[in-house]
């Protein structure tokens, strides 16, 4: 007589569950910090945040040379293999530049959604952020919010719209994170001259209204005048954008406009100052230890020719 076979198969994790204690199971499930090769980790997708080699990246290397990489990345598996880096991506390049084949790792299991999140929080924390870098983090966390279906959060008795959120974990006021989030209209051109303190954030608010065509003709015209619009010219070309009547001819005649005081202004990069100054200086006194600096050079330049 023949033996029917089974047609029932049991699955491998479930094999795995059968043979191990709940105790197992649990600790199997707990973060643990692991030494992984750098190979092994990728960037977040549509990471918002620069590598830069400024001054605080190359402190940082210091500190990894000297005493290792103290605080763990964090990462996800992938599910080709590897691990996609939630934060820690400046400790990866640090590590990469001096050697370093491993890197200590928090492996967490996260949604995309929840991994948008956690990636937005940690690099907000940074010391030095650009509005570009602000402006899509922002952004990207606000999409992340609104495709949990969180739309509001319980704090007391009030509920929070989703961008209230983003404010609230940002110290920003919603006004300002929905202001941020405008740059992320603007073309990368301009978008690269606000991280350059070349136009003010309240221009460049203005001016992400317009539409592409339109920003791309304002570039050309603050190139050929070799100026940036004011607030009020930006507030004038956006409202005669969204009139429908803005033409190339008047983005031209409004940049070549005369502006008071500015031939007269001076432009520094602020990390050309601020790398002379403690860091719990604010930017006033900043500018007032510069001006009292230049007014004693003053002071010398004159004494220096009355003694001649």
């Amino acid at each position: 007589m023949t033996k029917r076979k089974s047609d029932f198969t049991l699955p491998m994790n479930s094999l795995d569950e059968l043979f191990s204690s709940q105790e197992e199971r649990d600790d199997a499930k707990l973060e643990r910090v692991k030494d992984i090769p750098l190979t092994e980790l990728h960037p977040f997708k549509d990471h918002p945040f620069k590598i830069q080699n400024d001054d605080e990246m190359k402190r940082l290397m210091e500190s990894i040379q000297k005493f290792g990489t103290l605080t763990p990345a964090l990462a996800r598996p992938l599910p080709e293999g590897g691990y996609e880096l939630i934060s820690g991506h400046r400790r990866l390049a640090a590590c990469q530049v001096l050697g370093i084949e491993t890197m200590p790792v928090i492996i967490r299991e996260m949604s995309d959604d929840e991994a948008v999140i956690a990636m937005v929080d940690a690099n907000l924390q940074r010391e030095t952020i650009l509005p570009s870098e602000k402006a899509f983090a922002y952004k990207m966390k606000l999409d992340a919010i609104k495709h949990q279906g969180v739309t509001s959060s319980q704090l007391g008795t009030k509920l929070l719209r989703s961008d209230e959120k983003v404010a609230l974990d940002a110290g920003e006021s919603r006004n300002q994170v929905q202001r941020y989030i405008r740059l992320t209209y603007l073309i990368p051109e301009l978008l690269e001259m606000v991280d350059e303190n070349k136009i003010a954030f309240n221009p460049a608010v203005e001016i992400s209204y317009l539409e592409q065509s339109e920003q791309r003709v304002l570039l050309n015209a603050m190139e050929l005048n070799d100026c940036t619009p004011s607030h009020a010219q930006s507030i004038r070309l956006k409202k005669l954008s969204q009139e429908g009547v803005l033409q190339d001819q008047t983005i031209y005649d409004i940049l070549a406009e005369q502006k008071p005081n500015q031939q007269e202004q001076y432009k520094f990069k602020r990390e050309d100052i601020r790398k002379y100054f403690p860091k719990s200086y604010t930017d006033k006194q900043v500018c007032d230890t510069v001006i009292k600096l230049l007014e004693q050079w003053q002071r010398r330049r004159e004494r220096d020719r009355d003694s001649r």
